[in-house]
């Protein structure tokens, strides 16, 4: 089976043991970085050649900071029944990106250790490795329609363009992007925030029991990712978002658990400290994240005095906040950050050129909202945020 297609031409054992340094050492036969990488800004030595030891990827515990290094000393010392529980685990920087009103989970790794929680043919696939430390990005197969990506090979992420040297078909689960610890600064994600864990002949759902019991349920996201390939989501279990890009302040780190029904509950303490309800001009009284509301109450007044109102129905107004997944998906879109609102419904529908006034467009797109009539699959009644714009 191909594992990855190659856009252009151009892990060891658990971090820290013995057994890890040898292979490493073995592995990597230089740290200089080659003169014909894609990115050389962003690139870190090649991971050398992989040995073939491998490991499953079992749990995927993600921090909103640093998880220091007396903490993860008991999540990877663990037992249960008397045994340990992890048998081979690596650590990670996550987070998220947006696109077209939905988030991706991006995570910066060193490609060595990464390598080798994939699946068999992608561990082995040197030139996707290679790349990743040349800095590029690879990104999970299944999001080839999903992702827009510009002529030129790059992939919007965050302020960053990032050039995809690989489509990888058999990724960890949940992750959907990944690139270099290099990018990872870059970018800032928290670092090493994360750690993937194999668990060997131990029961995922065990340790992850113990893990819980020991550090406490809301210390972590913890994700089995056995129920993510079958099931798409890991119900009842908190979720952390870190997002990187524009509005990254806008949502700080956004804590939820999925609850059923395509429903999401998040964190009462952040709903309190992002989310008001504002009166606004034209649509009267509306609840949106308390960062946006500046820019959309400037938008509205604009439009306002250019004597444009009359194109904006408030009766067909759709709202802004509304925790809960996109349509028959797990991903979250920015209405779950009151990030976005949907406007003019009936004659906007998803996939049309929709009726939305031109001007009104122009007025939004100059306080900082991109609009869904211009994505791959259209949303014309759709404005999110997408750059911080101080109305002054």
């Amino acid at each position: 089976m191909v594992v990855a297609t190659l856009l252009v031409g151009c892990g060891t054992p658990e971090k820290g043991t013995p057994e890890a340094k040898a292979s490493k050492a073995a592995a990597s036969t230089t740290t200089e970085i080659p003169t014909d990488a894609a990115d050389p800004s962003h690139a870190v030595a090649p991971p050398g050649k992989f040995d073939g030891t491998q490991f499953g990827d079992d749990l995927l515990l993600v921090s909103n900071k640093t998880i220091p290094a007396d903490v993860l000393k008991q999540i990877i010392g663990v037992k249960v029944k008397g045994k340990l529980g992890v048998a081979a685990h690596t650590q990670l920087s996550v987070g998220q990106f947006s696109v077209e009103n939905k988030l991706f989970n991006i995570a910066a790794v060193d490609p060595a250790e990464y390598r080798r929680f994939s699946g068999p043919n992608s561990a082995k696939f040197q030139e996707q490795w290679d790349r990743i430390a040349g800095g590029e990005v690879s990104v999970a197969v299944h999001l080839q329609q999903e992702l827009p990506i510009d002529g030129k090979g790059y992939l919007a992420v965050g302020k960053q363009s990032i050039h995809v040297g690989s489509w990888d078909r058999e990724g960890v689960d949940s992750v959907d992007a990944v690139v270099n610890e290099k990018w990872g600064e870059e970018l800032g994600l928290p670092e090493d925030n994360a750690v993937l864990i194999n668990t060997g002949i131990t029961s995922p759902q065990a340790v992850r029991k113990v893990i819980e019991k020991n550090l406490g349920k809301d210390a972590f996201s913890i994700t089995a990712l056995d129920i993510v390939a079958q099931a798409g989501i890991d119900l009842d279990t908190f979720q952390n978002v870190i997002p990187v890009g524009a509005f990254g302040d806008a949502v700080g780190v956004f804590r939820y658990r999925p609850i059923g029904g395509g429903r999401i509950a998040p964190d009462p303490s952040w709903v309190r400290s992002h989310i008001v309800t504002e009166q606004v001009p034209i649509l009267g009284r509306v609840t949106c994240n308390k960062f946006m509301m500046p820019q959309l109450k400037a938008a509205l007044a604009e439009i306002v005095t250019s004597k444009l109102a009359d194109k904006i129905h408030a009766r067909e107004y759709a709202g802004c906040y509304y925790p809960r997944f996109i349509a028959g998906s797990s991903s979250l879109s920015n209405h779950s950050f009151g990030l976005a609102l949907d406007m003019n419904v009936p004659g906007n529908q998803r996939g049309t050129v929709g009726q939305m006034d031109r001007q009104v467009v122009a007025i939004f797109k100059r306080w900082g909202f991109a609009w869904g009539g211009d994505w791959a699959f259209t949303d014309p009644m759709h404005f999110e945020l997408a750059r911080i714009v101080n109305p002054g």
